[in-house]
């Protein structure tokens, strides 16, 4: 592994488990401060052919909340095939990174129209903290997401008075592959911390990991950016852990903390 003296990830290997398309300014963070990304994808996300998004429909929504950058491109994929947004369809997304997906598809500027996030969070509870009573009662909301998914979102705003429909364009799939091709640099110690960003990535770990890889992902740093992914890591085993935060700008903080800690008590002194 090439080193980076002085900086925090020197000689750390970091295993960035997000779907591939998803993996690259997370991995270039951390290249940024001298770790080594390794690449192991445990979660495809596959666009589901059975959704179809009617122009009708469309037309008589309030509100599309789309909950993940995932959903914002396939979904708006459906939405182009029919006829586009309605001009006054309102745009809620939950995180900055759906956002940016939204505004990378030319929405923002094409129609100068809001995209509502929460003000500080990157889940559905921060999304709700903006979308109360007031604003949606008697609003037909569709929620763009994966095939399942929790039911907070949708459950709350109808309480409040909304009529919501899900939109399901998305399926969550665990590669086929497994850990044995990286077995040899982990037992070498060239992995020192694995990345899991949801539930199901932590869950697809331990069934790709097989029973080598099983005791190294438990003895490895994990890093996720929530207390739900946090309960799954610790339920399956895992030692230690930190909840860095959703963003890549959070966990690649959380990786440069917790290395950088660890760094003064690796450099040996000269014996006086």
């Amino acid at each position: 592994m090439k080193q980076a003296p002085g900086q925090p990830l020197a000689g750390v290997g970091v295993l960035v488990t997000r779907p591939v398309h998803q993996s690259g300014n997370l991995a270039q963070r951390i290249r940024d401060l001298g770790g080594e990304p390794v690449l192991f994808p445990a979660l495809e996300i596959a666009a589901l052919p059975k959704a179809i998004v009617d122009r009708q429909q469309l037309a008589e929504l309030d509100f599309a909340i789309f909950v993940s950058p995932n959903a914002a491109r396939i979904a708006m994929d459906l939405i182009r095939a029919a006829g586009g947004l309605p001009e006054k369809l309102r745009l809620a997304a939950i995180g900055p990174a759906t956002a940016a997906e939204l505004e990378n598809a030319g929405l923002k500027n094409a129609l100068a129209r809001e995209i509502i996030t929460g003000p500080a969070g990157f889940d559905s509870e921060a999304l709700l903290e903006v979308m109360p009573g007031e604003r949606v009662a008697n609003r037909r909301i569709a929620i763009f997401r994966g095939e399942g998914g929790r039911e907070l979102l949708g459950d709350s705003l109808r309480s409040r008075g909304a009529q919501v429909e899900y939109v399901e364009c998305y399926r969550r799939v665990r590669p086929a592959g497994d850990m044995r091709n990286l077995l040899p640099r982990w037992q070498r110690g060239e992995i020192g911390a694995s990345i899991a960003t949801s539930a199901e990535i932590v869950a697809n770990l331990f069934e790709m990991a097989g029973a080598q890889g099983l005791s190294l992902l438990r003895d490895t740093p994990m890093f996720v950016p929530h207390p739900r992914v946090a309960a799954a890591a610790f339920q399956r085993g895992v030692q230690a852990l930190m909840v860095a935060g959703a963003g890549d700008g959070a966990l690649a903080a959380g990786l440069a903390t917790w290395f950088g800690r660890l760094r003064p008590q690796n450099i040996s002194t000269p014996a006086t």
